[in-house]
């Protein structure tokens, strides 16, 4: 097989250029795998309770509850 310039196979429709100045195409990283879900979704549910648990504690429910109150005692 007769070696052609680079310049005059780039010049080719893709489809028509020899198999050979073709790249290999690599598989790509498309996203996250099963393993790296688990973990987030983890994660995920750990921060989630710990926020509950902040929310629901005395000292914030009585601070929001007494924002309320403040809020609804306005005048108008």
């Amino acid at each position: 097989m007769k070696k052609e310039p680079l310049h005059r196979l780039r010049a080719l429709p893709h489809r028509a250029r020899p198999r050979i100045a073709r790249r290999p195409r690599l598989p790509r990283d498309a996203g996250m795998s099963t393993a790296e879900y688990a973990v987030g979704t983890v994660a995920a549910a750990g921060l989630a309770a710990v926020l509950y648990q902040v929310v629901t504690s005395d000292t914030v429910s009585s601070a929001l509850r007494g924002l309320v109150e403040r809020a609804l005692d306005a005048p108008l």
